[in-house]
């Protein structure tokens, strides 16, 4: 039965769908929540493409780099918090959560946690990338489903390629009890 529940969420509109079908699946299984969240300083919306270089290796390399740790240390903080107001809320709703926040590659972030925590299951969102997207973007979910030492349940996001349509695309979020 699945009672350690992985669930691996970003800061992305689909994470909502994701932790709804993971608490639902908790509620059902009496179940144990691991929130992960995953921060990679390589993904663009997280920081500076100069900080990145040599930086984040060799930070004496680059002597002007004060701005960007400080945005750095600030965006870590404010998804610390969001991580742990997310876990509060699961909380009340009577399902044991505790979370996590990483620093890595999300693929392999997200497998090695199942593997230390001991998973039973992964709750992962999967936009639907196809193609080039998906090769210059890669998959986490794909990574995921191919290397992760337990069962994972992919939860279908809104996708990035125009021949679906919408309805078809959408996980139906329904309130649960």
């Amino acid at each position: 039965m699945f009672n350690r529940i992985l669930v691996a969420i970003d800061n992305s509109v689909q994470s909502q769908q994701v932790l709804d079908e993971a608490v639902s699946l908790a509620k059902v299984t009496d179940g144990h929540l691991m929130l992960l969240h995953v921060l990679s300083p390589f993904d663009e919306q997280y920081t500076d493409p100069l900080f990145l270089q040599p930086t984040i290796l060799y930070p004496q390399l680059q002597p002007n780099n004060s701005k960007y740790a400080n945005d750095w240390e600030n965006l870590k903080n404010k998804r610390l918090e969001w991580l742990r107001s997310l876990g509060e809320e699961v909380s009340k709703l009577g399902v044991e959560t505790e979370f996590s926040q990483n620093i890595g590659e999300p693929s392999q972030m997200i497998c090695d946690m199942a593997r230390n925590w001991e998973a039973d299951v992964i709750v992962i969102g999967r936009r639907g990338r196809r193609g080039i997207s998906e090769l210059l973007l890669g998959s986490v979910s794909n990574y995921v489903l191919h290397h992760a030492p337990c069962s994972v349940l992919t939860v279908q996001g809104i996708i990035d390629h125009p021949d679906e349509t919408p309805s078809t695309a959408k996980v139906q979020a329904t309130s649960r009890s």
